[in-house]
């Protein structure tokens, strides 16, 4: 096939300043102000006209996050890495600095017996599109839900938790930080492609560092 939509491993976006999560890959820069940041969003158009994907700026006053939404597959691609690689150049001609602190991705992960039965309801509920296994959100604002299928009834726990997904290396110290406050890790047998942890109720969130952790 066509050597730009082979596939290729996450890793090779961290040597471009990104990071793969979830279903992006993504970056952030940081910028010195809101007329910094759009006229790096501007940059950032202009690099992306004649990419086949487009990306997704969000713009705030202390930075830019930049994210290339991966399609069902979840394939990434030679092409998706030089588009990636040409914005990290085109940011750091203008003097943005890529800045992972505080760069996330969520979703919300639901227990069903009858997914089938389950999913319509929150397809509906949210005004979310099919995506593989899972919603999102049309717009790219909220968060991903998706349905992991229950093999019995499990009356005595949760049916929801959250899916944080973090760069590698910024899960630890999160993990550290929510087990100071009365947390604790409930699962750690897949770290450090994910770690469970529950709140002192034992409401839980998996941290996650997979998708960008081959």
């Amino acid at each position: 096939g066509d050597a730009l939509s082979e596939p290729i491993e996450s890793a090779r976006f961290h040597e471009v300043g990104w990071r793969v999560l979830a279903y992006t890959e993504v970056t952030h820069f940081r910028t010195g102000s809101l007329a910094e940041g759009a006229a790096l969003a501007e940059a950032i158009c202009e690099v992306a006209r004649t990419a086949s994907r487009q990306p997704d700026i969000d713009l705030r006053s202390k930075g830019v996050t930049v994210r290339l939404q991966r399609d069902a597959s979840g394939e990434l691609t030679e092409a998706d890495l030089a588009l990636a690689g040409a914005i990290s150049s085109k940011a750091s001609e203008l003097g943005a600095t890529v800045d992972f602190t505080g760069l996330q991705s969520y979703q919300v992960a639901i227990d069903a017996l009858v997914i089938p039965d389950a999913l319509p309801f929150w397809e509906t509920v949210l005004g979310y599109e099919r995506f593989g296994d899972a919603l999102i959100d049309p717009h790219s604002e909220g968060p991903t839900f998706w349905f992991q299928q229950m093999d019995a009834p499990r009356p005595q726990r949760n049916r929801i938790h959250i899916d944080l997904y973090l760069p590698e290396d910024q899960a630890k110290a999160r993990i550290d930080a929510a087990i100071v406050v009365g947390g604790r890790i409930v699962y750690e047998a897949r770290a450090p492609l994910w770690w469970t942890l529950a709140d002192p109720e034992g409401n839980e969130v998996d941290v996650a560092s997979w998708p960008d952790m081959d």
